[in-house]
Order: C-alpha cells, then structure tokens, then sequence
C-alpha cells in the first residue's frame, strides 16, 4: 500500500514505532468535532473529550455533516484531533492575552483558522490567508459560516506580508507538505515521491523566509505540517534557527 522507500525511510526514526503507525495508516481515523463555544455549548451525546481542546470531542461513528443543519449554521467544525493542539500551544503562549493580531498563513480550509477565532475573543484578531485563489473562496465560506468577526480572510502571496514587518504577534504556518499524515487516502499515496519531498522543503523554506520578517519580536511562529518526513519537519527547524535567528520554544505537556 505504501511506497517502499517511504517505508525505508520511516525506519530511521527511531522516534517513531514503524509498524505500528502504518498498521494505524490502514485503518479509519477517529472521528472528532470542534464546538463553536459561541454557537453551541452542548456535549455530543456518548462522546469522548479531546485532552487538549476545551471544545474538542471524539465521537463514536462519522454522521452524514453535510445533512446536519448544525454543521450548516457553523456549530461545529469536524478536524482531526491533532490539529486541536494548537489550542494547547496559545494557552502555553498567550495565556491571558486578549489583544493579539495573529495571521494564518496557509487557511483552507479553515479549521485551524475557526480554532484560532474562537480563541482570540473580540479584542484581537486574525488575518486568514489562502494563496490558491479557489480554496480561499472555500476558507471564506467557513469563516463565514464561524460567524465570529474578528477574522479576515485573504488571497495574497507569503511574500506580500513583508510590507507588515514586525506586525504579528502569532503566525501560523500549516505548510504545504508532502501529506505522509494523510496516506490513508489513495490519492495522497499516488502523489508522494522522494522529488515531491525535496520540492515542499524547499517551498516551505521559501514561505518561512517570505513571512518571517512580519513576526514581531519576541513573537511566536507555529511550524507545522502533516507529513513524518523529517527534512519538512526538524531540518527545516534547525534551518530556521540558524538562518532566521529563532528561539526554540519547549513546553511541559
């Protein structure tokens, strides 16, 4: 099912157990939703809380969403239980903080944008950007379903942030990547090769050096991805640190 140098390469890290994940890769994932707190405060029945998110729930069976009138009117936003983190991380960063100007580089669709906007509360705000013409018009329709308006959506290159230097406090970069975390799906597998890993590193690198210089000092980057391959994840860490001057920033989970 999976591409043979993929796995080589997965057995390197010996952070990772190897067989057990694509054994995990086989199977469905948990289903898990995000309540919108300013929509919809009820519990789904026979539900399971997410250990990092406060509104995050993991639920027993996938329902039909798009025949639920509740997803429709931005009640809920189904996401995987791990893009839910974030939440931890702003808690570990920003607790207290009612004010700050964030930017979600890479939006679409929108969950962790809708993550974010729940989380800022009406005195800060955030920027949600999408360079893909087409998936901006798709982010703009779940912010606008959110219904929460602190948020901004827009279609602009990395790049054009630069004229914003030292603005945000936060800024998101889920970057496009070579989607190793998704090899459940067929698609996501036929795509993957070694050059398409060497192409989102270096599109990364070019994203990270486009936005960096609108980071405030003493601002925090979130760096993420969705893919196990290390030269998109801890090479393009330590690049950061020793081009960009960046701090490393641990935190007691």
């Amino acid at each position: 099912m999976f591409p043979d140098s993929f796995k080589k390469r997965l057995r390197t890290q010996d952070y990772i157990d190897s067989d057990l994940l694509l054994e995990a890769l086989t199977q469905p994932s948990q289903v898990s939703i995000r309540l919108n707190p300013h929509k919809w405060n009820r519990v789904p029945a026979g539900s399971d809380r997410v250990p990092w998110c406060s509104t995050g729930f993991y639920l027993t069976s996938r329902p039909s969403f798009t025949a639920d009138p509740l997803f429709h009117s931005g009640c809920y936003y189904p996401q995987e239980a791990s893009g839910m983190f974030l939440e931890e991380i702003f808690r570990h960063c920003f607790s207290g903080r009612d004010d700050l100007r964030v930017l979600d580089l890479c939006g679409a669709p929108g969950s962790k944008s809708t993550h974010l906007s729940a989380l800022l509360g009406s005195n800060g705000y955030l920027i949600s950007n999408e360079v893909i013409r087409s998936r901006a018009v798709i982010l703009a329709e779940n912010i606008t379903r959110w219904g929460i308006p602190n948020t901004i959506v827009t279609n602009n290159d990395p790049a054009d942030f630069r004229r914003l230097p030292g603005f945000f406090d936060l800024i998101v970069v889920d970057a496009p990547c070579s989607g190793e975390g998704m090899f459940r799906d067929p698609v996501a597998r036929r795509e993957w090769s070694e050059r398409n890993t060497e192409i989102c590193q270096r599109r990364q690198r070019r994203i990270l050096s486009d936005i960096w210089p609108a980071l405030k000092e003493n601002g925090i980057l979130i760096y993420s991805t969705c893919t196990f391959n290390p030269a998109e994840n801890e090479e393009n860490i330590k690049w950061l640190t020793g081009n960009m001057r960046a701090e490393i920033l641990r935190m007691n989970i």
